[in-house]
């Protein structure tokens, strides 16, 4: 599949000038809602990165997503490996799992993210599902912003992707952007303003 042309045809591939969650600046974003928002083509996405999956034989019995923007790619992925979906979310800013949500003791658990740049998020889901007596056997997403090395890429990974070397990352497609310390941000030195992604309509 061409992720790329996916995301540019849905127009997630934004341009602009934006303030990351990490606090960090881009010239670019993935919006992946709007390629999500197309239900077959959210089941076509799953269905490859399942395939991925299976092709590993790694053994799963529940995938987690941390909300909100992992929540859509987790259910189809679940969906697509006919596996359980629970998912992770924060509460006064810490992540929890509740919602009548349970995680069996050595219960196997992927998590998957929409989009995976550092992995943050997704590893403080998968330290709450630990903390329950799930075993964490992997970690996907639909793309990968290239900090993490995932399988089957050349790419390899930075020092700040935070997943744990010991398992496997598993995403359809890298896609490398720069980004910015705010006092090293070109678009800010030209006088432009960062918005964070989500207002004024991305």
């Amino acid at each position: 599949m061409q992720i790329e042309k996916i995301y540019k045809d849905a127009n997630a591939l934004l341009e602009g000038h934006f303030l990351l969650s990490s606090g960090k600046h881009s010239r670019y974003y993935l919006q992946s809602a709007k390629v999500l928002e197309d239900p077959k083509v959210a089941e076509q996405l799953a269905v490859e990165l399942a395939k991925m999956i299976q092709a590993s034989n790694l053994e799963i019995d529940t995938i987690c997503s941390p909300a909100l923007g992992g929540v859509l790619a987790g259910y189809e992925l679940a969906r697509a490996l006919g596996k359980r979906f629970i998912f992770a979310e924060r509460v006064n800013g810490e992540m929890t799992i509740r919602r009548g949500f349970e995680v069996k003791k050595g219960e196997k658990i992927l998590v998957c993210e929409d989009i995976i740049t550092t992995g943050g998020s997704a590893l403080e889901a998968a330290k709450i599902a630990e903390s329950m007596g799930g075993i964490i056997v992997g970690f996907a997403a639909l793309a990968n912003r290239g900090f993490c090395k995932r399988v089957g890429s050349d790419l390899a990974g930075k020092p700040t992707c935070k997943l744990p070397n010991d398992a496997p990352f598993f995403a359809l497609a890298d896609f490398e952007f720069d980004i910015y310390e705010p006092s090293e941000c070109p678009l800010c030195k030209e006088g432009s303003v960062a918005h964070k992604p989500g207002s004024r309509g991305n």
